[in-house]
């Protein structure tokens, strides 16, 4: 009978045990997917307004753009504004949306700039190593096959980098910085045909 009773403060513990290890897992995936992307969602915006050759639909959704290509223009000395109003006023859709691809290559460096800074907190790195790679998936259909090689091998080398916490400890890895860096600049590498 005592026996039994251990058994099953056993499997109570770990079915607790599990059900809390599945909660930080749904959370840490929800951290990472959560919040709006202005970015995307407005290049997706551009991308459909230039299909119906609407520009006034163009100009609109670069407008809500605003506070993106500011905060590029201030924090990283990136200047959208000119190229896009230019190739918006002229109707030129291949070079909106080629200031649209530069524009998801600014937030792919922003992403990983600010992941080299955290590295000492594995949540928020994973979280902007994530990012980046939702942008970069937006962008890779337009390299060719070595540098979409490159960058898929370098997204996926940037994230193993960040190390990993582990489950109590087990399978725990620490960052390495030095590796980060140079997966990074593999990436940035790979895509910088589109940043130009």
């Amino acid at each position: 009978m005592k026996r039994q009773g251990y058994v099953q403060l056993f499997a109570r513990l770990l079915v607790l045990g599990l059900v809390l290890l599945a909660s930080t897992s749904s959370y840490a995936y929800s951290y990472a997917a959560a919040g709006k992307e202005p970015v995307i969602d407005g290049r997706e915006a551009i991308l459909t307004a230039l299909n119906q050759q609407d520009f006034v639909a163009v100009q609109r959704a670069v407008d809500g753009l605003t506070d993106e290509f500011t905060y590029l223009q201030k924090e990283h000395q990136v200047d959208l504004f000119t190229p896009m109003q230019a190739a918006v006023a002229a109707k030129d859709a291949a070079k909106v949306e080629a200031v649209m691809d530069r524009a998801v290559v600014e937030e792919i460096i922003r992403r990983l700039d600010g992941a080299g800074k955290n590295l000492a907190d594995y949540q928020v790195a994973k979280v902007l190593v994530v990012k980046s790679k939702l942008f970069l998936d937006l962008i890779t259909p337009k390299l060719d096959d070595v540098h979409r090689q490159q960058a898929d091998l370098a997204i996926q080398g940037t994230l193993e980098s960040i190390g990993n916490p582990g489950v109590f400890g087990v399978g725990q890895a620490p960052a390495d910085p030095q590796a980060f860096k140079q997966q990074s600049q593999l990436l940035i590498d790979a895509i910088s045909t589109l940043h130009q």
